[in-house]
Formats: structure tokens, sequence, C-alpha cells
């Protein structure tokens, strides 16, 4: 088949655009914009457009799909031509449903913990020999592609996001895989932009629900409120199946599991994380997998990317970096940390950078976040506020909204400042943030506060 990707550069669609390459299609593409390490990807697999930019030639009739990206505008030139021409467009998730209509799917949803729990259960199915297809919206270690798909694999394995599937089709991407098997991890608002009120972003969880296959299965967290509610209200239509935090044991080199009269030790900790894992355990146990063998095939998981991934480490001095942004993942991960190091300092420092996040409407949601931090700052760039296109924000503000004495900072040189000044010798460093506080080298920086500690 001839496939053209537009908008090709974005982080779902360049991974989608090498695993039908590699499957033997004939791919093409183009975008205005191609980041690294999307361009480097794309030159190793033979498919970086020649050029940058957007040109009608690129769309003919001798093409059996177009692929759309989010990134591509609804005037986009090519898209207008593809219209004219009644060529099939799809958005990537649509293309993903078309690839795993006979396959099993199993989709991974929920406002936080969803790529953790899809590597979660990746690490364990490789370790086991169980081929898969699958597709994660971030970059995992040990995989230089996060889509595969084969025509052998039984099960196709998705992480569900519920943003927008293309500037044209204005469903949530997880709305279009209808699972056989889908998992709910926890329901927190989020993409504001979106959806304007927490009502309307619960009711995309609820018809994410009724898409599930007749005599499919739900699994969901039942300590997470809202999704109770949903687990229960489904239960009469098709298999639902609640898990929550186990026993454990904080350990220093991680944690002991408590299962089914077993231990089982582990290198993550936390108390979400092993929640998440219990998720990941009932998804493969709908795959034919023991919970006993799971959970051996955990016990070397260290964790997803930037998800509490450790930047440094001496006997004095741990830094982590974490993908947290939202209020409930800032407040587990910062729970976690602290717990996991109830004898070092915690300093934590968080980077407001997502649309949500820096929303005048949206930021008193933070109140407490940080709580459990022994020292935490708050860091926002004014001028990424205004890209956005929203309210200025004053460190006032965002100081009265997280409910206690955090430091606010507006300059990425303070944030440095602040973490060199309250450095003790035995603390832990949490950085957290979608971005990267705007130019902070965190491996250099983890480097140079070793050493200093």
């Amino acid at each position: 088949m001839n496939i053209h990707f537009i908008a090709i550069g974005g982080s779902a669609m360049h991974n989608l655009a090498i695993a039908l390459s590699r499957k033997g299609e004939q791919v093409t593409g183009s975008d205005d914009e191609i980041f690294e390490p999307s361009r480097t990807r794309l030159e190793k697999q033979g498919i970086l457009p020649t050029t940058i930019g957007w040109n009608e030639a690129n769309i003919h009739t001798g093409l059996d799909a177009v692929i759309l990206g989010m990134h591509a505008r609804e005037d986009n030139p090519e898209l207008l031509k593809a219209k004219e021409l009644g060529l099939k467009i799809y958005s990537y998730p649509e293309y993903l449903y078309e690839q795993s209509k006979n396959k099993t799917r199993i989709v991974i949803g929920g406002s936080h913990g969803k790529t953790t729990i899809t590597s979660m259960i990746l690490h364990a199915v490789n370790k086991l020999g169980v081929n898969v297809d699958y597709m994660v919206g971030a970059q995992l270690e040990g995989y230089d592609c996060m889509v595969k798909l084969t025509p052998e694999a039984k099960f196709m394995i998705l992480e569900g996001d519920e943003y927008l599937s293309s500037p044209i089709d204005r469903r949530p991407k997880f709305h279009l895989y209808q699972p056989d098997i889908a998992l709910l991890s926890g329901i927190a608002w989020d993409h504001i932009n979106v959806f304007p009120t927490f009502e309307n972003y619960v009711e995309q969880f609820d018809i994410f629900c009724s898409k599930i296959s007749e005599k499919g299965s739900l699994i969901y967290n039942r300590e997470d409120g809202e999704v109770k509610k949903l687990g229960e209200k489904y239960a009469s239509r098709i298999n639902a199946i609640p898990y929550s935090t186990p026993d454990y044991t904080s350990l220093k080199t991680g944690t002991e599991l408590h299962f089914e009269g077993k231990n089982y030790t582990l290198k993550i900790f936390g108390g979400h994380n092993l929640q998440n894992m219990m998720g990941a355990l009932e998804i493969c146990r709908h795959m034919g997998i023991t919970a006993d063998r799971f959970l051996e095939a955990m016990a070397d998981f260290t964790g997803a990317g930037k998800r509490l991934q450790k930047v440094a480490e001496t006997d004095s001095f741990v830094m982590f970096k974490d993908f947290a942004h939202s209020p409930s993942k800032l407040k587990a991960t910062t729970k976690a940390v602290k717990e996991q190091f109830p004898d070092k300092t915690v300093i934590a420092c968080m980077e407001l950078h997502t649309f949500s996040s820096l929303n005048k409407n949206f930021l008193p949601l933070y109140e407490g976040a940080m709580d459990q931090a022994d020292r935490a700052l708050v860091y926002f760039n004014p001028e990424v506020v205004k890209h956005k296109k929203l309210e200025a924000l004053s460190s006032d503000f965002v100081n009265e909204c997280f409910g206690q004495k955090v430091n606010v900072s507006q300059k990425t040189e303070e944030v440095l400042e602040y973490i060199d000044n309250h450095l003790t010798a035995n603390c832990v460093l949490l950085m957290m943030s979608s971005g990267n506080f705007d130019g902070i080298n965190y491996e250099h920086l983890g480097e140079n506060l070793a050493r200093k500690c």
C-alpha cells in the first residue's frame, strides 16, 4: 500500500510511519517542522521528507491512505487536496484500529499511569516470550520504535490517550480503539482547553467504557472514586474486575511486595507504582500469564522513561526526573519519594508547562500537591504563558494556589540557585516537568550535585 503522512514528525505519527515502513508498506510524509528524535529515526528508516513544508504534489490518486496528524491545521493544503481527490483520510488512532481489527485489542486508559502500566505489560511479555503488537505514546528505553505491527501477533496493546484524534476528528483517541480488554487507572481533570468542565472530561471515560466489546473486560482501579463508579456501572454488561494497591514493605533497594501468600522483591517503589502494577497484572492474566509468572518477570523492572527515572545516585544524594505535571501525578510522585527516603531531605521542583497547568482556572487544583516535600519550588516562564494566549500569572497567585509556602520562580537560574542553596549532605532532588525548566540539562546537574554531596 502507498500511505502518506501529513505531519509525519509527531511523536506518535513518526513511530507509526516507521512501523508501517518496516511492515513493507510504501510510506511518504511531510511536515513544516521535524525535531529530534523524530528526524534521525525517520532518516534511518529512509522515510524522512526531502524538503520541509507542505506540497500539494505529495497528494495523488495513487495513494491508498492519508494519515493526518494533530499538528496539521484544517486548512492544510495537502489535506484539502486529499479531500478534493476523495482519498481515504485517517487519524492515526483510526489507522491503528484498522491494523488491529482481527486482534484482541487491549487499551490502557486513564488520566495518569498509562505509560507506566503499558511499559510494565511490555516488560513482562518480552521476558516471557509472548508476541504482541503495540502502540505506546512515550519513548521507552530499549525500543527504537514505539509502534509494532505484525500479521502474527494475537494481541494489540494500545495506550489510550483521551486527547483529540486529528484536526478534523474531534473525538478522543481512545474512543476509536473499541477495546476487547480495557483498563482505567484514574480520572483527574486534564486538557482543560478541550474539556472545559470536569463533568465533560469524565464523560469521555464513560463513552470509552461503553465501547468495550460484548463479553469484554474492564479492569479498573477501585481506589479512584470516579473510576469505581464506572466499573460498577458497566459490571452488568461486561466483566468488571477491580484492582487496588497491594500490601508492601519499602526497602532501601526498592520494595518487597506481598501477594497471594508470596513475597516478591522489586526495584520500583511508591504506592502508585505498585497500584499500576496490579492493573498490569490483571491485564496479563487475561493474556494467559499467571500472577506468579508476571511478578517474577517484574523483578528487574526499573520504571518507564521519565517516570521516577533515576538521574544520579551516591550514598548521600539521589536525583530523579519525572513527567509529573498534573495535580494527581505531582502528589503521588512526591509522596512516593518521601515514603522511600524518609530520612533524606526531599527537594521537589515542578515546572508549570502544559496548557492546563498554566490556566488560572485550573491552578487551584494543585492545593497541597507538594506537601510531602521538605523543600518545594514551582517554576513557570511568563513567555510560555503568553505564547499559549493565557492570562498572565503572578508568583503570589501560584503560591496561593499550591496552598503552602512553596518558592515560586520565573527564571531558570533561580531554580538552580534554589537547589544549590538547599542542598544538604543527605538529600533527594525530584525534578518534575513535561519540559526541562527551559534549558536545564538533568544529567549534567545530577553529576555536579553528586560531586558536591
